[in-house]
């Protein structure tokens, strides 16, 4: 079903398929891996721990994230263990996140429905109001530089080119929530509250729609360096692994059962894929080569982990929304 809108002629300028190496390289840095994980878990305080979420590593090994409800960025620089600030313009709650290979900073407004960039040496911000406005949620950046982002209630996908500063958008459906690449540079995307997964071609704005099992309520997705999708099924407490050429599927159970409720995934560069149980307070380590399972247990009780991210050391990075902390796991 065709669900693009108007703004079309933009997005079907010539795009280069972005390259779909791991699941953390559409948020500015390529992620490496750790095949001797130690397993050490260290966490932080954040210093506005109003609702804080969705790390993003940048190209200068810093992480940053979003304090969605105090209208703020944080940078917090592994060496030194600190903390520092930025005010954002008030009520545009971020709540997505990535650092680009420039190290400007990109953010989703989910309250002023903007997307938003700041420059860290300047402090400015700039901000592209999107077209329909709603709730810009979860944000990607492909090999050219294009913004993409899904607008959760507001049923869209998005598409801003930072060169021009104009947002393109698409209508779809089931509450879009996660979002990635396939080594295609299709653009794929959860839809959280209708059991689907999307698949968008940027070339066409041609939306094509596949179902799950009822209940699934898939949340967030990556991409695998051999080019798998991995998707966490919250509704079902598994983890699903798709072909995005064939669109085979393979479920695999999760150690705290049905009730999991696995919600944020990640793939390192080695191919090993990190989900988190919201449920159970832990991130789970899979590797698909021997489907062994490894399970780490976060140290704050109802931590609340929403989005995580690995690293180009391959540490996996994580944010407590609940707890209001980041941590790591090396």
């Amino acid at each position: 079903m065709d669900r693009s809108r108007s703004g079309l002629t933009l997005a079907l300028l010539v795009i280069v398929a972005a390259s779909a190496e791991a699941g953390g390289s559409f948020y500015g840095i390529q992620p490496g891996a750790r095949p001797q994980l130690e397993g050490k878990i260290t966490e932080w305080a954040v210093p506005t721990p109003r609702f804080a979420r969705d790390p993003a590593p940048a190209p200068d090994g810093s992480i940053w994230i979003t304090e969605m409800n105090a209208d703020k960025l944080a940078r917090f620089d592994p060496a030194a263990k600190q903390f520092k600030e930025y005010d954002l313009p008030r009520g545009s709650r971020p709540h997505g996140a990535l650092v680009d290979a420039a190290g400007q900073v990109w953010y989703t407004g989910h309250g002023n429905g903007t997307i938003g960039s700041l420059d860290p040496a300047s402090g400015k911000v700039t901000e592209y109001p999107a077209p329909s406005g709603g709730d810009p949620h979860t944000l990607i950046q492909d090999g050219q530089g294009i913004i993409w982002f899904t607008v959760l209630r507001g049923n869209r996908i998005g598409r801003l080119d930072p060169k021009v500063g104009q947002i393109t958008e698409y209508k779809a459906g089931g509450n879009p929530y996660g979002i990635t690449l396939d080594q295609q540079g299709n653009v794929w995307f959860c839809e959280f509250g209708g059991n689907k997964l999307g698949r968008l071609d940027p070339r066409s704005g041609k939306i094509t729609e596949i179902a799950l099992p009822p209940g699934s309520a898939p949340r967030r997705m990556a991409t695998a360096p051999g080019g798998m999708i991995w998707v966490t099924l919250y509704g079902s407490g598994k983890l699903l692994r798709v072909d995005p050429a064939t669109l085979q599927m393979k479920e695999y159970a999760l150690p705290a059962g049905a009730g999991a409720a696995p919600y944020a995934v990640n793939v390192d560069g080695a191919g090993a894929v990190w989900v988190n149980e919201f449920s159970a307070d832990t991130i789970v380590r899979l590797d698909p080569r021997t489907e062994q399972l490894r399970v780490f247990k976060i140290p704050a009780a109802g931590a609340g982990v929403r989005k995580m991210a690995v690293d180009a050391q391959g540490r996996l990075w994580y944010m407590g929304s609940g707890s209001g902390k980041l941590g790591v796991i090396e």
